[in-house]
């Protein structure tokens, strides 16, 4: 028996996640991406641009912060891959998609930054959040683990930066 091929003449995707159900997936992750990779930008803008005298503390916590969401791009997009569509890569897709502002024109204060960063954190979880459901249902593990994974990350650093604006 023959092989099913898709319009491109690769064989069909058969992984046991209907069309529908990767499309929807795909495209929730598309608004993850799009708002991971707009938060490292921010972040690493104000790992740039830091003044204060906070400074040595936010810049290294800034690389680190953008490291880790540099690292995070490149397995959401393959996850989008892998569920047969294609990964949104400029910043017009990215702008149409995440759900946060761009980084400001003028670097605001330190701990504005941070102030800023929380939200952004705390907005890709919820964005992570909203494609739970639909991994969910298609029995889709590894797009559930991938959430999980990101969720851990984003709510702890956003719990971190919290902290910092803390008075006694």
């Amino acid at each position: 028996m023959a092989k099913k091929k898709s319009a491109g003449g690769a064989p069909a995707i058969n992984i046991g996640i209907g069309e529908k159900d990767r499309v929807a997936i795909a495209a929730g992750l598309s608004k993850l991406l799009a708002d991971t990779y707009t938060l490292y930008l921010t972040t690493h803008n104000f790992h740039w641009n830091v003044t204060g005298p906070m400074f040595n503390t936010l810049h290294a916590m800034f690389m680190a912060q953008y490291t880790e969401l540099w690292n995070a791009v490149d397995p959401i997009a393959e996850r989008i891959r892998a569920l047969g569509q294609a990964a949104p890569g400029s910043y017009a897709q990215f702008g149409k998609l995440s759900s946060l502002k761009d980084a400001p024109v003028t670097p605001p204060k330190a701990l504005d930054m941070v102030r800023v960063l929380v939200a952004g954190h705390e907005a890709v979880a919820r964005t992570a959040r909203t494609v739970f459901p639909l991994a969910d249902h298609a029995d889709d593990q590894p797009t559930a683990d991938l959430l999980t994974q990101r969720l851990d990350v984003h709510e702890k650093t956003a719990w971190m930066l919290r902290s910092l604006l803390e008075t006694e």
